[in-house]
């Protein structure tokens, strides 16, 4: 299995208009990925290279600060947004057998004006990764569109329960992530940077700064994900799986220890697009092959057992 690389320029950001036969190639193209791989590369995005190094160069200079100064972000600690803010190393578990992920996080999930920021050497962290929020939000609405194309829908079936992203209606996240170097004499057994583990709501944006991440194919082989250039790799979520009654599928994939001796790091951004929490979500096909649920209760079963 590859991961099939797909021009976006079409419904790209800088475009206003698209035509018929641009959204049918379009959309044919997106439907077979989502339907065989799950996830897709999208070059052509109007996301440039330059704006994605922007929020990962404030991001790093974030996670390099010490921890006693990270500590007042920490998720949780905001009642504005629980989920906003700093996720310390091992604090998570997305396989739940294994021990604590070797990772930080830093969650953007709600755009309120009162929220806690980084400041000091992380000056400007919170209008970067605004602006970003906003950039990708933009993207994955034109992505759900031609997505409701693809499968013969009208695009407000999967647009009108996206309208509240970035407020506390909607859990859809930008998730700046920082690996960093290995001490292979601290690791514990079955220790990974991040467990195998399905994303949960609709679509992820996932921007790569370098290779790790490994992908599950058809056969149950994981597959190691390249890097490719000025490209953004987009996987389909679990919701979206059930909204689809399977016909679009949502695949595990995670990210492992570097090799022996490797003292890199690793950075990537995630943007995890979430329907709103009130969105019911059922079998766009009319079947009851998965009950109904909200995209919030869908999203707090998910997530007991990770912290």
């Amino acid at each position: 299995m590859s991961i099939p690389v797909v021009d976006f320029g079409a419904c790209s950001l800088t475009e206003k208009d698209v035509t018929d036969e641009q959204m049918f190639s379009l959309a044919k193209e997106l439907k077979a990925a989502f339907m065989e791989v799950g996830f897709v590369f999208l070059k052509n995005t109007g996301i440039t290279q330059e704006e994605v190094d922007l929020v990962m160069d404030i991001s790093k200079k974030f996670f390099l600060q010490p921890d006693e100064l990270k500590r007042p972000l920490h998720r949780g600690t905001s009642d504005i947004c629980p989920y906003h803010g700093w996720v310390p190393m091992e604090i998570e578990k997305l396989t739940p057998n294994r021990p604590g992920d070797l990772k930080e996080a830093f969650n953007v999930t709600s755009l309120h004006p009162d929220l806690p920021w980084p400041s000091g050497d992380a000056k400007g962290f919170q209008e970067i990764q605004t602006s970003f929020f906003q950039r990708c939000k933009e993207l994955s609405l034109r992505v759900l569109r031609v997505m409701a194309h693809s499968l013969g829908l009208d695009p407000e079936v999967f647009l009108s329960a996206h309208r509240f992203i970035g407020t506390d209606k909607n859990f859809t996240t930008l998730r700046s992530l920082y690996y960093p170097a290995v001490d292979s004499e601290t690791v514990q057994d079955g220790q990974v940077r991040c467990g195998e583990h399905s994303d949960y709501g609709s679509i992820t944006l996932l921007f790569q700064g370098s290779e790790g991440l490994q992908v599950r194919n058809r056969s149950g082989d994981f597959i190691s994900a390249p890097v490719v250039p000025d490209s953004i790799l987009l996987n389909i979520s679990d919701l979206m799986q059930r909204w689809t009654n399977d016909h679009f599928v949502s695949v595990l994939h995670r990210v492992l220890l570097p090799p022996a001796g490797d003292s890199s790091t690793r950075q990537s951004l995630a943007f995890f697009i979430q329907p709103d929490n009130a969105a019911l979500i059922t079998c766009i096909d009319g079947s009851n092959k998965y009950p109904p649920i909200t995209s919030f209760d869908y999203l707090m079963e998910r997530l007991v057992g990770i912290y």
